[in-house]
């Protein structure tokens, strides 16, 4: 059998291949664990030609690949204003735990923390996600100002759903994925709930999102489920 011949690509196609390469090396073991000589042996290249393109080794392709990654989480939360709130959230939730699966261990090493590769520089590619997630969100709520009670509401979620993503990997993908997904869309609702209790902006917020959910959607099937369960504690009013 004779080899596959060399591929001569451009030089932004060569790179966005070795960042896909990596992002995928990435996505099956922690970075710690991938050299570059994987890297160049899986995209069928010499190793320095990896260092052409990333003279600054691993770190700096784990940093790229980590940027790529990130643009394509941010990109899960791209959702038209349109239809009930947690419809929305829903399909965005849908697509966001798609890609935890899919990266499984990548995720995980990102997320958790201690990897050798982490930075500053990681670190603030991570967080821009979370600004992102958290800013996407109050655009749909549709609140120009949002007051901290909010902010804080939101930004807590999307740390729940972070930590949920990180137990369902641990746990083997258990509960199944649409369960998990239905789940979070509950804490959502309870968590802006609570708030609402006490923050008259939040509250506002809730009466118009609810005014938009239909009977059959999320919102109405959590109503019923929660009536009941609201009723131990009847005693204390």
């Amino acid at each position: 059998m004779t080899a596959p011949a060399y591929r001569r690509l451009s030089v932004d196609q060569r790179r966005a291949q070795l960042i896909s390469t990596a992002l995928g090396l990435f996505a099956q073991r922690p970075p710690e664990e991938i050299t570059l000589d994987d890297v160049a042996a899986a995209a069928g290249v010499s190793r320095p030609l990896v260092y052409r393109y990333f003279p600054g080794g691993k770190q700096q392709l784990y940093e790229a690949a980590l940027r790529s990654a990130a643009d394509a989480l941010e990109s899960c939360f791209d959702e038209p204003h349109t239809g009930p709130l947690t419809e929305r959230l829903l399909r965005v939730l849908d697509r966001y735990l798609a890609f935890v699966e899919q990266h499984d261990a990548g995720f995980t090493a990102l997320l958790a923390g201690g990897s050798v590769a982490e930075t500053t520089r990681t670190s603030a590619i991570v967080d821009e996600v979370r600004r992102t997630a958290a800013d996407v969100i109050l655009g749909h709520l549709e609140i120009a100002e949002p007051r901290t009670p909010l902010r804080m509401a939101v930004r807590t979620w999307i740390s729940a759903v972070e930590a949920a993503s990180l137990i369902w990997l641990d746990e083997g993908r258990e509960p199944p994925r649409e369960e998990l997904r239905d789940l979070l869309v509950d804490q959502f609702v309870g968590q802006l709930m609570v708030a609402a209790s006490r923050d008259e902006q939040v509250a506002g917020v809730v009466e118009r999102a609810v005014a938009r959910e239909r009977p059959e959607g999320p919102v109405g099937e959590l109503f019923r489920r929660l009536v009941p369960v609201m009723g131990v504690g009847s005693a204390l009013l």
